[in-house]
């Protein structure tokens, strides 16, 4: 399984999603924009094993601002939203004030929904995602992709119910590491984040689980099967609150 990655922008995207098709029994394929998210809609065959959905990446808001509307409008027929977020690094600086009106207008669109399962980017702005879900607490179920936040933060999120998806990419640094030893094993889920992920200098892929779940072991100090059953339990769970029976309307591609 694999709860973040962007099928649609590696290189070669139609075979590596007939891959992922062949090889996952789920795969989240989270889009950048609301305009990404229908033409890969339109040009990747529909799965039952693949979900896409809509998104509005914070790193790119300020260039596709325009498109809010049409994600407010593309939320209400998926059962999930990803990628959203908010990124606090000092590249996007100047864009942080757009960034956190998306951000508020999403979740606040969730909340008014019933609630969705959302994929959050949250590099330097742990803080600021938290406050966010913290106003729209009928908004779902956060899952914080890649988290890079400080162990103070951690438990933070912790106590707020979030869940975390992880990678390879995640132990290619120290920090990444000790931050992955302390994640709550009860809500940790896969994910590859390719193509921009690498792992020794190539895009993680899809089907990657077996990988994180070795990188997990070794960090939590159990056997690899140990927390491949950890991850498979916890990825059930998830999956059940993506289908959760309030989200009756399924977008192209959803299980």
């Amino acid at each position: 399984m694999d709860f973040h990655c962007h099928l649609d922008l590696y290189p070669n995207a139609r075979e590596v999603y007939k891959e992922a098709c062949r090889r996952n029994s789920f795969t989240w394929l989270v889009t950048t924009s609301p305009k990404a998210f229908a033409a890969s809609s339109r040009a990747l065959v529909p799965s039952s094993n693949v979900l896409i959905t809509p998104g509005l990446h914070p790193e790119i808001v300020h260039e596709r601002a325009q498109e809010l509307d049409l994600l407010l409008e593309q939320i209400t027929t998926v059962p999930a939203i990803g990628e959203v977020g908010l990124d606090g690094s000092s590249r996007f600086q100047a864009t942080y004030d757009v960034q956190r009106r998306i951000f508020s207008a999403v979740v606040a669109r969730c909340e008014c929904l019933g609630g969705r399962v959302l994929s959050i980017h949250s590099r330097q702005a742990v803080k600021d995602v938290l406050a966010e879900l913290n106003l729209h607490p009928q908004f779902g179920t956060a899952v914080l992709h890649w988290f890079t936040g400080t162990s103070s933060e951690l438990k933070a999120a912790e106590a707020q119910g979030c869940w975390f998806s992880v990678g390879p990419a995640m132990f290619n640094s120290n920090s990444g590491r000790a931050l992955a030893a302390k994640l709550p094993r009860e809500r940790v889920v896969p994910e590859s984040d390719g193509p921009f992920a690498k792992l020794e200098g190539q895009p993680v892929m899809p089907w990657s689980m077996d990988v994180t779940a070795a990188l997990l072991a070794d960090a939590w100090g159990v056997t690899s099967d140990s927390a491949m059953n950890i991850l498979e339990q916890n990825s059930i769970r998830l999956l059940k609150l993506i289908q959760a029976p309030q989200l009756v309307k399924h977008g192209p591609g959803a299980p």
